[in-house]
């Protein structure tokens, strides 16, 4: 983000595994002219296992032999297991999903350390905010399930590099499903993005956690994070002081909608924002929308929870709470908007997902 916010690819294994990852491979390919017995498009299922047991090492190497156009869906299973790597899903292979097989979301780990401002390895530059992230989804219909996502860029190394944004996950697709995933940095660590700005895009975050300081939910999608935990993380130095949300949101779209979750951490008391606006590129046409609804906030959240950014004040903006509980919570104030009964009928995650349901298949 702007002002104060701010490829590893293996080839498939040898021998056995060869052939079993081309059979795969076929597989894929089947069900997109043919379909299932039943006539409806049928999940492939891809294995990645970093001790060589899976088709894959990698699990780019995996996404890598997806088809360009693909369109069924196809499961990317990942076994238990760090993989240092940057995976990117490109908006060619639709209705991907990235999964653990493993007991619990900690078992299976995607991580990289790439920042804003790391320098890529051509000498072309830098990698920028969206070009950090460990995990980039582009693709319509992605989907990730019991994994983790982070990005353990190391902020108090690099106090001399400009760009300090390190990113987790990108989204920049519609119809984003997440599902008992943990996605964990510092500063700017889930992006929830669209393909442009004249594009729509709806994400829905569910039984999930989300860790960071700054910024660390941010980006133009309509989102929904559903009955998850939002998790407050101290700054590199050991201070508490952050910002949960920063939307960038089209006029014309909704933007974040936080519910039925819990927002803790182990921060000093009133230490943290619920949000700012973010107008990117300093666009002026945007609105930028967040609201808590139902949620238990610790602490840590500020009596007055929202903020000014790079010029433009919140109270331009659409800032909302709604029936929050905890020792974070407020009441109505000028500086605390709650919505009316009537006005939360319409913020509703049905609202949000306009006609979308959300399903593993």
């Amino acid at each position: 983000m702007a002002a104060n916010r701010r490829r590893s690819t293996a080839a498939p294994r040898q021998g056995r595994a060869l052939v079993a990852g081309a059979a795969a491979l076929v597989a894929v390919v089947s069900v997109q002219a043919h379909g299932s017995a039943s006539g409806a498009p049928a999940a492939s299922t891809l294995t990645v296992a970093k001790d060589g047991t899976g088709q894959y090492t990698t699990v780019q190497a995996a996404v890598n032999a997806i088809p360009a156009g693909n369109t069924a869906r196809v499961i990317v299973s990942v076994k238990p297991g760090t993989y240092r790597e940057t995976v990117k899903i490109p908006a060619t292979k639709q209705n991907v999903t990235l999964q653990g097989s493993g007991s619990g979301r900690g078992d299976t780990v995607i991580v990289y350390d790439n920042a804003s401002g790391t320098q890529k390895p051509d000498g072309s530059g830098t990698y920028g905010t969206s070009g950090s992230a460990t995990v980039a989804a582009e693709a319509n219909g992605f989907q990730a399930r019991n994994l983790t996502i982070s990005n353990d860029f190391d902020e108090a190394a690099h106090q001399n590099m400009s760009g300090l944004q390190a990113v987790a996950l990108r989204t920049a697709a519609d119809k984003v499903f997440l599902d008992s995933v943990v996605v964990t940095g510092d500063q700017d660590t889930l992006l929830l993005d669209t393909a442009s700005k004249a594009t729509s895009g709806r994400v829905y975050m569910t039984n999930s956690y989300v860790v960071g300081n700054v910024d660390f939910i941010f980006g133009r999608a309509s989102a929904v994070i559903d009955k998850s935990v939002i998790t407050l993380k101290k700054r590199w130095d050991g201070s508490s002081a952050g910002y949960i949300t920063a939307p960038s949101t089209a006029a014309d779209r909704k933007g974040f909608l936080i519910n039925n979750s819990t927002v803790n951490g182990d921060v000093s008391a009133a230490s943290f924002y619920l949000g700012r606006p973010w107008h990117a590129g300093g666009d002026a046409s945007l609105d930028p929308m967040a609201t808590f609804r139902n949620t238990t906030l610790g602490a840590a959240i500020k009596s007055a929870p929202w903020t000014d950014m790079s010029g433009f004040s919140w109270k331009d903006d659409r800032f909302a709470e709604y029936r929050n509980t905890g020792p974070g919570a407020g009441s109505a104030s000028s500086n605390r908007p709650q919505l009316s009964d009537s006005q939360a009928a319409a913020q509703e995650t049905a609202d949000w997902l306009a006609g979308w349901t959300p399903s593993a298949s």
